[in-house]
């Protein structure tokens, strides 16, 4: 877990664009927003929450002309729930990596292409995400910690 951090405190250079990405209504698919709801207020980084849509932000932003873009995803991977790693855009495949429409290495690409920015993903393994559903109290963990290292370095 302390290689994340490093790894986090190392990219997150320049001006900051944290985008949660997920459904709040199933379960750990919206820890993305729920985690942009926590850290308002409390870090420098502007922050989205992209929905199940982030696509439909690129504009946005874009407009912010930012150096990093990170995107926080939950990521069904066959891990153990509340695992998380950063991935980049390369590693992740057009299919298969999460719940929504577009395929976040398409949103992912494209936003890179628009803005030139560092541009990454911190996936967090959901437990579930059915409707109806809260957060799990593994991914909450997850989501706590995270919140600590980018209160620190965002």
């Amino acid at each position: 877990m302390k290689d994340i951090e490093k790894r986090l405190k190392e990219r997150l250079k320049g001006k900051i664009v944290i985008v949660g990405v997920g459904n709040i209504l199933k379960g750990d698919d919206g820890l993305g927003p729920y985690l942009v709801k926590r850290l308002r207020g409390k870090v420098r980084a502007h922050l989205l929450d992209g929905g199940s849509a982030p696509e439909n932000y690129v504009g946005k932003i874009a407009s912010l002309k930012p150096d990093t873009i990170l995107v926080i995803d939950a990521c069904d991977l066959g891990w153990t729930p509340g695992r998380m790693e950063l991935i980049e855009i390369e590693a992740i495949k057009n299919i298969g990596y999460s719940t929504h429409d577009v395929s976040p290495r398409v949103f992912m690409n494209y936003l890179k292409e628009e803005t030139r920015a560092d541009v990454f993903m911190l996936a967090i393994q959901p437990r579930e995400a059915k409707l109806g559903e809260g957060i799990s109290s593994p991914v909450k963990g997850a989501i706590e910690k995270i919140e600590g290292w980018l209160r620190k370095n965002a």
